[in-house]
This record gives structure tokens, C-alpha cells and sequence, in this order.
């Protein structure tokens, strides 16, 4: 019986799985750095220059599309809802540089608008609508749909 047991105990102990030990937790790393707050910085070349912006309403459930010029600083109501635009902001030439938000010129290279759309003055969006690139940052609306067509220059 002795024997038969030394035989086995070779193989029984190398059969056994040696046990790794478990790497030390990774700990999550805080963040150190504080989000910067954007800015929108108008250049004098582009201040006074434009007057207005004309944003395509599409309505998703009649498949009609109606264009809005709304004044920049103002707003408008679309019609059969509680939804209110407001234009804040226009950069014809938008550029991000670090926290600052502004424009390369006064030549409508990349247009960009800066809206709040509030229903029954809740706030459902507050961001950038792009002519060159609507997918970008865009509101999704279950019934309608925004994009900026373009820009109305300020009378000479």
C-alpha cells in the first residue's frame, strides 16, 4: 500500500494548480484638472456683422420642413408646439481653441449658432447647430428636427 501511495503522490501534487497571487487593486486616479469653462469670444471683424439666422424647423411626423430667420439675441415659437428657439450666438468662421470658442474670420467658412430650445420653458437643448456638419453635437428631437441653413448679413 506503501508503494502504490509514492506513486501516486508524485502526480497528485503536479496536477495541483499553483495558486497566482492577485495583482494589488488598481485604484480609479481622481482627476486633478478642473474641467475649463468655455468662452465665446466674438472678434471685432465678425461683431455687428450679422443680424439673423435662418434654422430649418423639420416637423418628423407631417414630413414638412419650415425656415425660420430668427435674430441673433432673439427667438421665435414654432407653431403647433410649446417649443421656443433662441438664438445666442453666431460665429461664421467657428474654431475651437482650448476653452475658447470664437471665429477665424468673418467669412462663413464653418458656420455655427449657438441655440437654447426650451418647451413650455424647459430647457431641452443648449449647444452649437453647423451648416457644413448638422450631425455634429446635434439635438435629437422625437418630433422635430433643427439645422442652421445660414446666416443673414447686417445691412451696410
Amino acid at each position: 500500500m506503501l508503494f502504490v501511495f509514492s506513486l501516486l503522490l508524485p502526480g497528485l501534487t503536479g496536477c495541483q494548480k499553483q495558486e497566482q497571487p492577485l495583482p494589488p487593486k488598481a485604484r480609479p486616479q481622481a482627476s486633478h484638472t478642473a474641467k475649463k469653462e468655455t468662452r465665446i469670444v466674438i472678434p471685432p471683424s465678425v461683431a455687428g456683422k450679422w443680424k439673423a439666422v435662418r434654422i430649418a424647423v423639420v416637423d418628423k411626423s407631417r414630413v414638412s420642413q419650415k425656415i425660420y430667420t430668427i435674430p441673433i439675441g432673439g427667438k421665435t415659437n414654432i407653431p403647433s408646439s410649446k417649443l421656443v428657439i433662441r438664438v445666442e450666438t453666431f460665429l461664421p468662421a467657428f474654431i475651437m481653441e482650448g476653452a475658447m470658442l470664437t471665429s477665424s474670420s468673418n467669412e462663413p467658412t464653418n458656420p455655427g449658432v449657438k441655440v437654447r430650445i426650451t418647451d413650455k420653458d424647459e430647457e431641452l437643448f443648449s449647444g452649437w447647430l453647423f451648416s457644413k456638419f448638422p450631425s455634429t453635437h446635434a439635438f435629437i428631437h422625437p418630433k422635430y428636427g433643427f439645422t442652421l441653413i445660414d446666416a443673414v448679413p447686417a445691412d451696410k
